[in-house]
């Protein structure tokens, strides 16, 4: 399985960079061009490669890392997703004042979803902050706890096997409609940093 990321900052390459210790192989992008990765894929290693979003969103699993306000763009004029994986790490801020954008009754996974017609969409990352992504998941005591949501059973049993993988404690918390709203900002599950005993 191969991976690819929309964004390139700290919550990609926090994930980018699980994903090389684990073998695994990754194409990150930005809305810049990938000849401003050259630092980001040189310190991860060889595993890690800077291609066009349309390139990175090739990938069997695709992370969408970009902020809030640049969804919408990021998604555009991609490839036909064909029931590819699309994890979903966004919270709808849409400035770090911060300002929650007004989705109605959907969720922000829900509105991702909606703009990616064909992807197999799983809510995940986005009630950790970066530093917590970014930390080596296994402590003493236990395994960082993340949730995670989606419709498609085969996609979150997939992602559930990564997550795991990684050494993360991943814990399914439901739809992107049920599960969305506890892991959004404001539910009762953002922000809440746990570990599990193993």
């Amino acid at each position: 399985m191969d991976f690819g990321t929309i964004g390139a900052g700290t919550v990609a390459q926090a994930i980018a960079g699980h994903l090389v210790a684990a073998g695994h192989k990754v194409t990150l992008s930005n809305s810049r061009g990938p000849d401003t990765l050259g630092d980001v894929v040189t310190r991860l290693g060889p595993l890690a490669s800077a291609g066009t979003a349309g390139e990175a969103a090739a990938a069997d699993m695709v992370f969408l890392t970009v902020g809030w306000p640049q969804v919408g763009a990021a998604l555009a004029g991609l490839p036909e997703w064909d029931g590819r994986i699309l994890v979903d790490t966004t919270n709808n801020l849409e400035s770090m004042r911060p300002a929650v954008a007004d989705l109605g009754f959907d969720t922000a996974s829900e509105f991702v979803a909606d703009r990616a017609p064909g992807a197999r969409v799983v809510k995940a990352f986005n009630t950790l902050y970066a530093p917590y992504i970014a930390a080596d998941p296994r402590h003493a005591e236990g395994r960082q706890l993340l949730f995670y949501a989606g419709d498609d059973t085969a996609a979150k049993t997939t992602f559930h096997e990564v997550a795991d993988g990684l050494g993360f404690a991943p814990v399914d918390a439901g739809t992107l409609r049920e599960g969305g709203r506890l892991m959004q900002i404001g539910g009762p599950l953002s922000a809440l940093h746990a570990l599990r005993q193993d």
